[in-house]
């Protein structure tokens, strides 16, 4: 992975490993895939039911589909900012929608 990150540009040591951090990232990620596909609400939340092996891993861990709450949850707030396809991401300021995670995507800690 060091080779490819160099060939992105990326220098710095590996980020760390940290679950709760990527649960977020993976969160974000895929709220984002099914605004862009312009997929409803409705139907995320169909299409996240048919994840069964999630689902129950989630019920056991969590007692609840957290997964599918996190997702639907981001998707409305990338939906109140209005990202679609025509008004993508946009970082910096004046973006209406940002990422939770501090510190920001790409910046996170790294391995000494």
């Amino acid at each position: 992975m060091s080779s490819f990150a160099r060939d992105l540009g990326d220098t710095g040591a590996p980020f760390r490993w940290d679950t709760c951090r990527r649960a977020v990232i993976r969160t974000e990620l895929d709220a984002l895939f099914f605004r862009l596909y312009g997929v409803s609400r409705d139907d995320t939340a169909y299409i996240l039911d048919t994840f069964n092996v999630t689902r129950g891993n989630d019920m056991k861990a969590h007692g609840a589909y957290r997964a599918k709450n996190l997702i639907l949850a981001e998707y409305d707030r990338m939906a109140a900012a209005g990202l679609t396809l025509e008004t993508p991401l946009t970082e910096g300021e004046s973006g209406t929608y940002r990422s939770t995670l501090t510190p920001p995507p790409g910046q996170g800690p790294r391995h000494d």
